[in-house]
């Protein structure tokens, strides 16, 4: 089975960021505990995007740190992704499942309880819960859901809920109470002034909630088949999963 890493890293590809130096900066740190999303802005072209999720590939192979597409999954089939994330507006989740093949990773959106089963039910491996807090990284967002609407999801099921959308060091641990196994993050570090401090500031907010220990990645069922609630939840036992915002 493959393993999940707590902290997710979604690539900032607006004017004026440099998403390569950050994920270089984050993978030094955090190592297999890094979940790379590659996003692309919505007018990039489809060559821009392969080129990019090929280079962020490279770098996350050597360290073992995983790399996901969001959105694109012509492009995860193309470089060779360990899989992909979809959004509320993207490819239906179970399209997608049956397009990734049964091995992949395959995160989902799902901002409330009757979202996530029906995710997980059609072959979501993980979730993405939010946004939590207000967050300027995307446009169009709903209003935030806080630490109670994370445990509302994480409580109704069995994969890794990641949580985005305002993340800071300071906010991760009512979020992992509220039974998020992670958190998903992009201005806290495209924007930080040392990505690098940034990223073991998170880990360590991540590692001072009592549950696994660290270093040791949850087990993630690809086809969203119930593995039983991974070690280190929450409130309700249930990990927490990934939103793609």
């Amino acid at each position: 089975m493959p393993s999940l890493g707590r902290l997710h890293l979604i690539t900032d590809t607006r004017p004026g960021r440099d998403p390569l130096s950050t994920v270089r900066a984050a993978l030094a740190v955090a190592g297999p505990e890094l979940v790379v999303q590659v996003r692309v802005e919505d007018d990039v072209d489809d060559r821009t995007a392969y080129e990019l999720a090929g280079e962020i590939l490279a770098l996350c192979a050597p360290v073992g740190a995983t790399c996901l597409v969001n959105d694109r999954l012509d492009v995860a089939l193309a470089v060779g992704a360990a899989g992909a994330h979809v959004g509320a507006r993207d490819l239906p989740v179970d399209v997608a499942r049956r397009l990734l093949g049964p091995a992949a990773v395959l995160g989902a959106t799902a901002r409330d309880r009757e979202a996530g089963i029906a995710a997980v039910a059609a072959g979501a491996s993980y979730l993405g819960v939010g946004p939590c807090h207000a967050t300027a990284t995307k446009d169009g967002l709903p209003a935030p859901i806080g630490p109670e609407g994370v445990r509302r999801v994480a409580s109704a099921v069995s994969v890794p809920v990641i949580a985005i959308g305002g993340i800071t060091a300071a906010r991760v641990p009512a979020l992992r109470a509220a039974g998020a196994y992670g958190v998903a993050v992009v201005g806290a570090l495209s924007q930080a002034a040392d990505p690098a401090r940034a990223t073991a500031e998170l880990l360590a907010a991540l590692d001072a909630v009592p549950g696994r220990p660290s270093g040791d990645p949850a087990p993630v069922a690809a086809t969203g088949s119930d593995p039983g609630p991974p070690p280190g939840g929450g409130a309700g036992a249930h990990s927490a999963g990934v939103a793609a915002c």
